[in-house]
């Protein structure tokens, strides 16, 4: 296989940096970052307005005629400019799924809907007493009718505040085995009986749980077959461990702190980089970066081919999110003191952007699957070994 790395998107970078000088406002990486709301509903709006969000979906469910790679560079650029577009990959999931599982009417109303930037989903999945496990939901919802009543709770719902639904999971048969008897809905967040509420986090970003009190939603809001969820999310957890929206590709750490290196003066006289063992854990941090490109890359060929990327997509996340906390634990080691500086500190290296991003990424091996779960799905399926080994 040749690793050589060539830039596929190169003959849009251009074209993406004119819209971003165009589109995107200063102030929006700050107020993200400030607010702890890790989307801009304002930049969205324009996304979907020039058919960016539409770029690469058929056309019959809204699709834009706008070339994908260049909506790629585009979501480059955004992230080359610190912003996070989280809402809009929650919904990119979900929207996946409805393609893949989706009633006609359900493609037609809600695709369409997701691509002119007016649906934002966030994921309902985790609840305080399950964690990682959300087969063992007890939110529960039970038919009323033509309508369905849900009543039970929710964490880590990120986003909510900004997005117009949920895409809860919830138990509607209490008497079947724990994989079986769940099934997923599409809430609207402006439901009566629905109350977000904002949890600061260790890494700045606001998260929120979500309470449905006697939350009413018609039958055309389930997803899939009813007690049949658990299918239904095996199609959305490939999609938000491997997939996801079309963000950046673009790992900079390496990049960034190669850049700090270069600069950061010793008593010595030298410069942090002079140092060998520094220069070697930098580029270890980038050989990292790029496996983690070239599983994404597999990941996506396979999206393209028509495939579900279920094993791959498993071991995309794990890699990267194992690697993620190592790269910034390095980080900080390299540092110094100095790596504990929080971004606003004076003298902070970067600006605190390494210290901030070391406490971000305390989270990424628990979302999307805990690692300690992705291990025993690799195992299983992938490695053919035994579920239970005897003592």
């Amino acid at each position: 296989m040749d690793f050589w790395e060539s830039d596929e998107l190169a003959a849009h970078r251009d074209a993406a940096r004119a819209w971003a000088e165009a589109n995107v406002e200063p102030e929006w990486a700050e107020q993200q970052h400030t607010t702890g709301c890790h989307q801009t509903v304002e930049m969205h709006v324009r996304l979907a307005r020039d058919g960016i969000l539409g770029a690469g979906w058929p056309a019959e469910y809204g699709g834009s005629d706008v070339d994908p790679d260049f909506a790629r560079a585009v979501f480059d650029e955004c992230a080359l400019r610190g912003l996070h577009t989280d809402g809009w990959s929650t919904t990119v999931m979900v929207a996946r799924t409805l393609e893949q599982v989706g009633t006609e009417a359900q493609k037609r109303r809600y695709l369409p809907a997701a691509l002119r930037g007016e649906l934002m989903v966030a994921l309902g999945y985790s609840e305080p007493d399950t964690g990682s496990d959300v087969a063992a939901a007890k939110t529960a919802a039970f038919r009323d009718g033509d309508s369905w009543l849900i009543n039970g709770q929710k964490m880590f719902t990120s986003t909510a505040q900004v997005c117009s639904h949920v895409f809860v999971l919830a138990r509607t048969n209490f008497n079947a085995p724990k994989h079986k008897g769940l099934s997923l809905f599409l809430v609207p967040t402006d439901s009566t009986g629905l109350a977000i509420q904002p949890i600061h986090t260790l890494g700045g970003q606001v998260t929120n749980a979500t309470f449905y009190t006697d939350v009413r939603v018609p039958d055309t809001a389930l997803v899939g077959a009813v007690d049949e969820g658990w299918d239904v999310m095996k199609v959305a957890l490939v999609y938000e461990r491997g997939v996801g929206a079309p963000a950046s590709l673009t790992q900079t750490l390496s990049r960034d702190l190669a850049a700090w290196a270069r600069q950061a003066g010793r008593p010595d006289g030298m410069v942090a980089f002079d140092d060998p063992l520094t220069a070697e854990r930098i580029g270890r941090i980038a050989v990292d970066e790029l496996v983690t490109r070239a599983f994404t890359k597999k990941v996506n060929w396979l999206v393209h081919k028509g495939d579900l990327p279920g094993i791959e997509g498993n071991m995309r996340k794990l890699f990267s999110s194992e690697a993620t906390q190592r790269h910034y634990s390095e980080t900080l080691d390299i540092l110094g003191a100095d790596g504990i500086l929080a971004p606003g500190a004076a003298n902070a290296p970067a600006g605190g952007i390494f210290e901030h991003a070391f406490r971000a990424a305390v989270v990424t091996t628990i979302y999307g699957g805990a690692s300690e779960i992705l291990r025993e799905i690799i195992a299983e399926r992938h490695l053919i070994l035994p579920r239970n080994r005897p003592h």
